[in-house]
């Protein structure tokens, strides 16, 4: 696509660079560079105050169709939607909180859900007064999600849900869970599911247990649910509907969000080249070699992102997409350990005491992106997708 930006675009990015340097001020500009993958604990209880600032000034959603008449936020175009993304990477602003109600469930509702399921869930969201996380993995279904085990069953006007979700992200700030789960027990596979719309705040009924990363951070939790009430009501798309509904949120993640990533990415192969350049390694050709490549990469994977914008759908889109960063950010890591040589093993504690374990930000990347190649559907199941939805290749053996 010819991808450019116009006099509006540039109208509308000296409005947020404006807005970012009224707001992002105090307490708030002390949470520059905080928040990301492998620190998303760092001031999680401002940074919830900063995505309700976000939603205050009309900056969540900017994506979503219909937005400003009925939600309150604004609505932009998608070069808009990506001056956006850069001027809040430029301002250092805090990792974002609200990222999946805003970017994964919402336009999810706007497709998939009925009315009432629109208006009762997304102002809060744009309002960011109400944080979402995602119950679809679990133990033995992380990747291969058809064969899901969490059940929901009818209860009057309501489901009772029972189960265990794993690796779910922030599950212990969310206030809703969007839950895939099984509401007919004769169906297998992807057939019979359900997507439903659950409150974490039930005491008793849910329990969320962090999981400690060899990081020392728990991004991730255990989600079990006992008799955990969902209302007949906050099934989005229907009983039965739960796979097309979920495939459908899956599809969703890329295009401008994918960009947001792809901006801390630089940041992060910045951070590393400067370390390469002040401590000599830059001088080994190999190590040069990779740097450059790194960057090299990434421009293609922006370039991708770009061409996906406003595209056709495209069933493999999504996993070219993953493929493309979860490796180039496992490689990051592991570049940013080669550079600092020996003493990539040592913390930036005081060792000549006993002091607890402590990394420092390239040591939590790399530790962290061990990971990028699992979670989110492995690079194994990115390839099978492609493979049968795209270029037609018969399906491999379950």
């Amino acid at each position: 696509m010819d991808f450019g930006f116009g006099s509006a675009d540039e109208e509308f990015r000296q409005e947020a660079r404006d807005w970012l340097a009224r707001h992002l001020v105090g307490g708030y500009a002390e949470l520059a560079g905080r928040g990301g993958p492998g620190s998303e604990h760092e001031g999680a209880a401002e940074r919830r105050a900063w995505e309700r600032e976000l939603g205050a000034g009309g900056w969540i959603g900017l994506g979503w169709d219909r937005a400003e008449e009925a939600y309150g936020n604004r609505t932009a175009t998608l070069t808009q939607q990506v001056v956006w993304a850069e001027e809040y990477a430029r301002a250092g602003a805090p990792g974002r909180v609200g990222h999946i109600g805003e970017n994964l469930l919402a336009p999810t509702l706007i497709a998939h859900g009925d009315e009432a399921q629109q208006k009762r869930f997304l102002p809060g969201i744009a309002r960011g007064e109400e944080l979402w996380c995602q119950g679809y993995s679990e133990p033995g279904a992380g990747s291969d999600l058809a064969g899901l085990r969490t059940v929901a069953v009818r209860d009057g006007d309501d489901y009772r849900i029972s189960g265990q979700k794993v690796w779910t992200s922030s599950a212990r700030a969310a206030d809703w869970c969007f839950v895939l789960a099984r509401t007919d027990p004769g169906e297998r596979r992807h057939r019979g599911l359900s997507f439903l719309l659950v409150p974490m705040d039930q005491p008793g009924r849910i329990e969320v247990r962090p999981i400690r990363q060899m990081s020392g951070t728990s991004e991730f939790h255990e989600v079990f649910f006992d008799g955990a009430v969902a209302r007949g009501g906050h099934v989005v798309g229907g009983e039965g509907a739960g796979w097309r509904v979920a495939m459908g949120l899956l599809a969703r993640e890329r295009g401008v969000s994918t960009l947001v990533q792809q901006i801390g990415f630089a940041g992060e192969l910045a951070t590393v080249v400067g370390e390469a350049v002040a401590g000599g390694a830059v001088a080994d050709p190999v190590l040069r070699e990779q740097l450059i490549r790194q960057w090299a990469e990434l421009r293609v994977m922006r370039w991708n992102a770009l061409r996906t914008l406003g595209a056709e759908a495209d069933d493999g889109a999504p996993s070219v997409a993953k493929l493309l960063w979860g490796g180039w950010h496992q490689r990051l890591g592991e570049l940013a350990m080669r550079v600092r040589g020996a003493a990539a093993g040592l913390g930036p504690g005081d060792w000549s005491v006993w002091a607890p374990y402590e990394l420092d930000a390239a040591q939590r990347m790399f530790l962290f992106t061990r990971a990028d190649t699992i979670y989110g559907g492995s690079d194994e199941i990115q390839r099978n997708i492609i493979a049968e939805r795209v270029l037609g290749l018969p399906r491999g053996e379950r």
